[in-house]
């Protein structure tokens, strides 16, 4: 904000006004840098969470997974966030 703004005298003015609004038609979701490297625009992430749905859906149709394979790799390492 700029310094010679004065708030002091707006009237009117109500905090969060259009929070509820904007939570309903916004989902902004901050991708790690690697990730964003791999999808680098919207359409490519949207694309990708779509084929993740529909595998989701087509094991629930066939029954499922057994427990073994929900299990975590241990192979994989997990990764830690960069940030604080």
């Amino acid at each position: 904000m700029q310094p010679q703004y004065d708030f002091k005298t707006m009237k009117g003015g109500v905090r969060g006004k259009y929070y509820e609004r904007y939570r309903k038609g916004t989902n902004v979701v901050l991708l790690e840098p690697d990730v964003a490297e791999a999808f680098p625009t919207e359409d490519a992430v949207n694309e990708a969470l779509r084929g993740i749905l529909g595998t989701a859906r087509a094991v629930r149709r066939t029954g499922g997974l057994s427990d073994s394979a929900l299990q975590p790799d241990p192979r994989r390492s997990k990764r830690r966030s960069s940030r604080a």
